[in-house]
């Protein structure tokens, strides 16, 4: 089945945290949070502005983000767990290597 977000809609995958701390001590599922990065793997078209013109998202797929702890609909498609969220829900986009260290 394929989904495609409406408006400012961004379908994600929650990115599994570690199960065990950096000390090596073993987490229980049922004491771990739910992880706060996520993949985007779905974004809609975006909104429009007061003029009507469109306002593109700033997320693409593929994006590695952070979400807030609240944020989304949770929602199961072909036996996967995604996320549904708003772009405002968004908190910011995960970047790794050189391009961090640049863009900071």
């Amino acid at each position: 089945m394929r989904f495609r977000p409406i408006s400012n809609g961004i379908l994600v995958r929650r990115v599994d945290a570690p199960d065990a701390t950096s000390g090596g001590i073993i987490i229980p599922d049922t004491a771990q949070e739910k992880p706060l990065e996520a993949e985007v793997i779905a974004v809609g078209p975006g909104t429009r502005g007061k003029d009507g013109a469109p306002i593109p998202p700033e997320v693409t797929d593929g994006d590695h983000v952070l979400l807030g702890k609240w944020a989304g609909t949770e929602v199961t498609i072909d036996n996967e767990d995604y996320l549904i969220v708003s772009e405002t829900d968004v908190l910011g986009i995960l970047t790794s290597g050189k391009a961090a260290s640049r863009a900071a």
